[in-house]
């Protein structure tokens, strides 16, 4: 596999949960918790992507690297494609992951495991989902699904990204992780791309590469790590990995 770089995007100023990044979780903040799944899925250089120099200092003091971005980024993608810019200018890394800093339990070996559908030339961008075994998500719009046909073990073409409980009928439902392998040309072409219309009735920036033609494979893995959007969910976080067995 090419040279792979991993860029965390984090922000003080979620609408949920302000400050979420720098939240204690077994007394660590929550992004060095990413940060250190992150190295140690071992797949490339990490960095963390932010507008916050306290969530820089955060970094630097767990001795990661924390490269500043501009304040007014709509997205993660975005934050990470100038990241991208400032730190690899000589273009060594034609992979980028996209790994949400709300995902302190997520397994390295998943984050490893995106990476596979870009061994196939005709895909652009790569992502992971689990099939959803609990009732309760599958109506949950906070649950996001992952529309595809299988394309291979383990693996399916993504057709459709919603909120929405879907497919209809018979068969598994699938929660869509939120990481994203790019080619460094499939987010050099997303990041040009206006926002489009399903994206904005979403409210999923995937969609504007599906509806642009791009390709998004996804690797199904065994279950969907924790995201942390809600006090409830920062309360589940800390239970979860003080007692990691």
């Amino acid at each position: 596999m090419a040279d792979v770089l991993i860029l965390i995007p984090a922000r003080m100023a979620s609408v949920r949960l302000p400050g979420k990044p720098l939240a204690d979780i077994a007394g660590v903040p929550m992004i060095v918790h990413v940060l250190r799944r992150a190295q140690a899925a071992a797949i490339g250089p990490v960095a963390v992507a932010t507008d916050s120099v306290e969530i820089a200092a955060a970094v630097q003091r767990a001795g990661g690297r924390a490269v500043m971005t501009d304040a007014g980024h709509a997205s993660g993608s975005d934050r990470i494609f100038e990241a991208l810019g400032k730190l690899d200018p000589a273009r060594r890394a034609a992979i980028v992951v996209n790994l949400q800093g709300d995902l302190p339990a997520v397994r390295p070996a998943d984050i490893a495991a995106a990476l596979a559908p870009l061994a196939d030339s005709a895909v652009d961008i790569a992502t992971l989902a689990a099939e959803i075994r609990g009732a309760e998500e599958r109506d949950d719009p906070n649950v996001v699904k992952v529309v595809g046909t299988p394309v291979g073990p383990a693996r399916l073409r993504a057709l459709y990204f919603t909120r929405a409980r879907a497919p209809a009928g018979q068969g598994p439902l699938y929660h869509h992780i939120g990481l994203y392998a790019f080619r460094r040309s499939a987010i050099e072409r997303f990041i040009a791309l206006p926002p489009s219309p399903l994206e904005r009735r979403e409210k999923l920036e995937q969609l504007r590469a599906l509806e642009a033609g791009m390709r998004i494979d996804v690797a199904i893995v065994d279950s969907a790590p924790l995201g942390v959007d809600t006090a409830a969910d920062l309360a589940r976080a800390r239970v979860m990995l003080a007692n990691p067995s």
